[in-house]
C-alpha cells in the first residue's frame, strides 16, 4: 500500500471518528438529545461494532482504531440520548 493510500485512509478515518464528538459535547452540556433519532443513532452505533468487529478479524489496524473510537464517541452519545430522551 502506498503511503499516499494510508495516508488517505487515515485522514479518513480521523475526520469521521471527531465527527462525533461536537454532538457528544453538545448533548453532554446541554443534556439534551431531543432532536438525535434513537432508530438512527442505534443503528450507526451497531454498524460501527460490526465494522469494529470486521477490522480485528482481517487484522486492519487504523480501522480498529477508527472504529474504535467512533464507537465510544456514538455509545456515549446513546448512552446520554437513553437517559435524557
Amino acid at each position: 500500500m502506498s503511503d499516499t493510500v494510508a495516508l488517505l485512509g487515515a485522514l479518513a478515518g480521523l475526520c469521521t471518528t471527531i465527527s462525533f464528538l461536537p454532538q457528544l459535547v453538545r448533548a453532554w452540556r446541554t443534556r439534551s438529545t431531543r432532536d438525535i433519532s434513537l432508530p438512527m443513532f442505534s443503528l450507526l452505533v451497531l454498524g460501527i461494532f460490526l465494522w469494529l468487529i470486521y477490522g480485528v478479524l482481517i487484522g486492519d489496524g487504523p480501522l480498529i482504531l477508527a472504529n474504535a473510537v467512533s464507537f465510544c464517541l456514538t455509545g456515549s452519545i446513546l448512552y446520554l440520548k437513553l437517559r435524557y430522551g
